[in-house]
């Protein structure tokens, strides 16, 4: 590392990552400008637990980002990125200042049926790329739990699924994009040209510049289903046990965990397997493939709209409704549990987020957090148990559990390593809320004594020193100096990023 490198990292204070968000451009604001008070509106995490006022900004070409950006430099007002919102906390606010919100620049730009590559606007959600490639035998390589986030929300989060132990993050499929500064330059940018940008912004929570466009790799599918297979798990070891077994011969791996089992029974749930079927398997694939054969039901059996279903859900979000359900799911999939699997379509498997629309209002007006941490194979084990007991001992067992497998990848401030990841789900009310981040303080001690990392996506209650810890200082370093090569006067910055490495 050089003198000057050294420098910079040992004047940054142990308590205050304070380099990566620092305007430094408010005495060239022209006076008398203000941002318009028709665009303030008060905007939310996904979680709803966090919320702030901005001025929002819905540009739907490349000119009216320049003029933003230009707006931002005459006020003395930062810029932040929103997609579809779908990352649960401050990640995508902007306190009191531009919000950006990327949804209407959403154009399919080429599509290639024989190659499977597709460039579009950073605002093109999930939903509409799988849609879009579907019916000529494409899914897209990544995708996670729900299809509504934007791709470039995906890119800057550098995203993963079910699926990351074999075909690794979002990233890993980007071919290039097309980046714009704040300062108005348009970067093209792949693993050949513009390299460390290309690495850095991939994950880097929008604090180089905008994705204008991306260019990804599709994957060949044969068919619309997937075979699947669910298996009981009695408790954590073997839940660990069951992915080692299977990580060589699985397309995807998720683990469900009823984190109210305890004892002998801590860790308890269910493994679902998937795979994709082979050409020539599925006997009438120009069927599975159509789209109206993968959208989800709107009902349940046919009768209860589930647009209402979470008003009902509400009165067993509790810690006495979520042990009830946890229950009648695990043992209702151990008395079902034959070894055999059945076929689902690939947006059933892959968006199960999405069954239950608006499920989050259910959990209040306090919203949720999700706690997601990633700790390598070698102390996975030990970290997961301690969090699953550890949330049993404050009274917060998490209403919803996620395990799943990982590997590394190329990009710095990724969140992703060789081991395994836990999603915990906490209802958020006024009186809990502190003992909750109090919990999270613990956990992420753990984690971090693991060797462990955290993901932006899903933060909400990380501080300073603990991003500085799992991302490292030299990460960190030259990070902030390619930051201030593309974004010299600072302006780009959101709650999340002033939080973390907020001006000193």
């Amino acid at each position: 590392m050089s003198d000057t490198l050294n420098e910079q990292i040992s004047n940054i204070p142990n308590d205050h990552v304070g380099f990566i968000t620092s305007p430094k451009w408010k005495g060239e604001v022209v006076s008398g400008i203000s941002l318009p008070s028709d665009h303030l509106e008060r905007v939310e995490g996904w979680g709803v637990s966090t919320s702030s006022a901005g001025y929002v900004f819905r540009p739907s070409t490349l000119e009216a980002l320049y003029e933003v950006f230009a707006l931002a430099r005459r006020t003395g007002r930062s810029v932040g990125f929103r997609g579809a919102g779908r990352s649960y906390g401050d990640a995508s606010l902007n306190s009191e200042n531009i919000v950006l919100d990327l949804t209407r620049m959403n154009r399919i730009l080429d599509w290639n049926p024989t190659t499977g590559i597709i460039k579009v606007e950073s605002g093109v959600t999930i939903k509409q790329l799988w849609e879009y490639i579907l019916p000529d035998g494409w899914w897209p390589a990544v995708v996670p739990g729900t299809m509504f986030p934007t791709i470039g929300g995906c890119a800057s989060m550098n995203i993963h699924g079910k699926n990351n132990f074999v075909a690794g993050p979002i990233g890993d499929h980007i071919l290039e994009f097309e980046l714009l500064s704040p300062e108005g330059e348009l970067f093209r940018c792949s693993r050949e040209e513009n390299s460390e940008i290309f690495r850095s912004a991939i994950g880097g929570f929008g604090m180089l510049g905008c994705f204008t466009s991306i260019t990804l790799k599709t994957k060949r599918i044969w068919s619309g289903l997937l075979e699947v297979e669910a298996v009981n798990i009695p408790n954590l070891d073997a839940m660990f046990t069951c992915f080692e077994e299977r990580l060589n011969g699985a397309d995807y791996l998720v683990g469900w965990i009823d984190a109210f089992g305890s004892g002998k029974g801590l860790g308890r749930g269910v493994v679902h397997e998937a795979n994709y079927l082979e050409r020539g398997v599925d006997p009438d694939p120009a069927q599975t493939l159509r789209i109206e054969n993968q959208q989800l039901p709107d009902t349940i059996l046919g009768l209860l709209p589930k647009s209402i279903l979470w008003k009902f859900m509400r009165f067993f979000t509790n810690n006495v409704g979520v042990r009830f359900v946890n229950l009648a799911k695990f043992w209702s999939s151990k008395l079902l549990d034959r070894g055999g699997t059945f076929r689902q379509s690939h947006a059933a498997f892959a968006f199960l987020l999405d069954y239950v629309p608006n499920w989050k209002k259910s959990y209040g007006k306090g919203g949720l957090i999700q706690y997601q941490s990633f700790v390598p194979k070698e102390t996975a084990r030990h970290v997961f148990r301690a969090q699953l007991e550890l949330c049993q001992k404050r009274g917060f067992p998490s209403y919803l559990a996620v395990f799943k497998r990982h590997r590394a990848d190329e990009f710095p401030m990724s969140h992703a390593l060789d081991g395994y990841s836990l999603a915990l789900d906490f209802k958020v009310t006024r009186k809990n809320r502190d003992k909750i981040w109090r919990l999270a303080s613990e956990m992420n001690r753990l984690v971090l004594d693991g060797g462990g990392r955290f993901y932006f996506a899903k933060d909400s209650t990380l501080k300073p020193e603990d991003a500085r810890e799992f991302l490292g200082d030299k990460t960190l370093a030259d990070f902030v100096l390619l930051k201030q090569r593309l974004d010299p006067r600072g302006i780009l910055e959101t709650d999340l990023a002033k939080r973390l490495f907020g001006s000193k």
